[in-house]
C-alpha cells in the first residue's frame, strides 16, 4: 500500500512539473534526444525509443540520439546548429546541468550562463524547426557513491536541484515543455536505497552515470513530458458469453474454453534483470512507469468463480473476480511475458542503430564543418550518405516489430 501510494505521489509530482506543456507527439515526428555523457550513454536514450518505437503511443515516431560526454548547454548551443540541424527535428528533449554546475556549488555567475545558454539551445531549436520542445532538468548524483562523500553528494545535489529551477523557469519563459528529472530521480533513489540498502548503487563507480535504474526513471519523466498516456490497449473477455474483443493493436483471433488467442502489434514496455542490481527490474517499484506509460489491460466479465487463475505465457497469478471485473495491467502483473523476447531483440537494434549516432554526429559530421566551415553544401550532400545507414539501422528495428501472437488462459483457481 505504502508503494503504491507513493507511486501515485510521484506521478503527481511529475505530472505538475511537466504540465506546461502544450504541445504533443504527432505521426512522423522526428525526435532529437539531447544531452552529455548520461545521455552519451545510451540507456535512458534507448528506453525512450523502445518505448516510441514499440508502445507506439503515436504512429511513425523516428528517433536520432545526440549525447556527448563532459557537454554544457553553452557547449552545445555553440555547435549545434552544424551537428544537430541536419537531422530537422521536429520535437526535442535537452538534458543538461550534470557538467554546468562545476561539480561545486552554485554561484550567481554560472546560474546565468546555465539560465541565458538553456534559452539559446531553445530559441535555436524553434529556428531549425523544433514546434515541440522539452527542457529537462539534470538529474541527481548518488546520495553515497558520489565522490564517495555523502557530504559532497548533499552539495551537489543543492546545485542540481538550482539548476532544476533555472530550467523550470526557462520552459516557463519560452512557453516549452519541462520534465522534472531532478525530483523523479532523487525521489525514486531515496526510496529504492530504503528498501534495498545503501549499498543499493542508482549511480555506481563515480556517482554522476546512473544504471539502467536511473536511465528508466529519466526516460519515465522525459515520456511524460512528451505526453504519453500510457493506454497500450484493452482486451475484454465475456466467460459467460465466450466471446472477446481486444482494441488499441490487441486482436482476438480465438476464444475457446477461456483460452483467449490474440494477435499483438503493440507492445508492453517489458523489463529485466537483477530485482537487487542495477536494472529496471529493480527500480519498477519505485518509479510508476506501469502506472502512468504501461497499461495493457484485461478485463473478465461473466465469471462465475470468486477466484480466477491468470496464465500469460509461462507464469500464472491468481486474481479475484472483482480485481477481473475492473481489470488488470497484464504488463504490471507479468513483468515475465510472451513480449519479452522480441522486445529484447528490437532493444538490441535500437542500441545498434544509437551506437552508430553517436560517432555520426561527434566525430564524423562535427569533425567536417570543424574542418571546412565553409562547405556547407558539399558536408550537406556527405551527411545524407552518411544518414542512410543510420536509417538502415532504425528501418531494422522499425521491421524488427512484428505482430506477437499469445495465448491469455483464465480458469478457476
Amino acid at each position: 500500500m505504502l508503494r503504491r501510494l507513493w507511486a501515485a505521489f510521484l506521478a503527481i509530482l511529475v505530472v505538475v512539473s511537466i504540465g506546461r506543456a502544450a504541445e504533443s507527439l504527432k505521426p512522423g515526428d522526428s525526435i532529437a534526444i539531447i544531452g552529455d555523457s548520461i545521455t552519451e550513454q545510451k540507456l535512458y536514450s534507448v528506453f525512450m525509443e523502445d518505448y516510441l518505437l514499440m508502445c507506439q503511443p503515436v504512429a511513425d515516431l523516428k528517433t536520432c540520439q545526440f549525447g556527448w560526454g563532459g557537454e554544457t548547454s553553452w557547449g552545445f548551443a555553440a555547435r549545434m546548429n552544424h551537428d544537430a540541424g541536419w537531422f530537422k527535428p521536429s520535437v526535442a528533449t535537452t538534458c543538461f546541468g550534470m557538467n554546468d554546475g562545476g561539480y561545486a556549488p552554485m554561484t550567481a555567475d554560472r546560474a546565468k550562463k546555465y539560465h541565458d545558454a538553456q534559452k539559446d539551445v531553445v530559441e535555436k531549436l524553434k529556428a531549425m524547426g523544433a514546434r515541440f520542445i522539452v527542457v529537462g532538468s539534470p538529474g541527481c548524483v548518488d546520495a553515497d557513491t558520489f565522490r564517495k562523500n555523502p557530504e559532497l553528494a548533499v552539495m551537489y545535489n543543492k546545485t542540481l536541484a538550482a539548476l532544476r529551477d533555472i530550467a523550470r523557469s526557462v520552459a516557463d519563459e519560452e512557453g516549452v515543455g519541462f520534465a522534472n528529472v531532478y525530483d523523479a530521480m532523487y525521489d525514486t533513489m531515496l526510496k529504492a536505497k530504503e528498501a534495498h540498502g545503501k549499498t543499493y548503487a542508482w549511480a555506481g563507480g563515480d556517482g554522476v552515470h546512473p544504471g539502467p535504474n536511473g536511465h528508466l526513471t529519466m526516460a519515465y519523466a522525459f515520456l511524460k513530458g512528451l505526453g504519453c498516456d500510457g493506454d497500450l490497449g484493452t482486451i475484454t473477455v465475456d466467460l459467460a458469453g465466450g466471446k472477446a474483443e481486444g482494441g488499441g493493436g490487441h486482436k482476438v483471433s480465438g476464444v475457446s474454453d477461456g483460452a483467449v488467442e490474440v494477435e499483438s502489434s503493440r507492445y508492453p514496455f517489458c523489463f529485466s534483470g537483477d530485482v537487487a542490481g542495477q536494472t529496471t527490474r529493480s527500480a519498477i517499484d519505485f518509479v510508476p512507469f506501469n502506472q502512468d506509460l504501461n497499461r495493457l489491460t484485461l478485463i473478465v466479465k461473466g465469471a462465475k468463480d470468486e477466484q480466477l487463475k491468470v496464465t500469460w505465457g509461462k507464469s500464472s497469478k491468481t486474481f479475484s473476480r472483482d480485481q477481473l471485473e475492473k481489470g488488470i495491467n497484464l504488463a504490471a502483473e507479468f513483468l515475465d511475458n510472451p513480449f519479452s523476447e522480441q522486445f529484447n531483440k528490437v532493444h538490441k537494434l535500437i542500441e545498434a542503430q544509437q551506437n552508430y549516432e553517436t560517432p555520426l554526429v561527434k566525430m564524423t559530421i562535427h569533425g567536417m564543418w570543424e574542418a571546412a566551415p565553409d562547405e556547407g553544401e558539399a558536408i550537406g550532400k556527405i551527411i545524407v550518405g552518411f544518414d542512410k545507414k543510420r536509417q538502415s539501422l532504425a528501418n531494422a528495428a522499425r521491421g524488427a516489430v512484428v505482430p506477437v501472437k499469445h495465448t491469455i488462459k483464465i480458469e478457476a483457481k
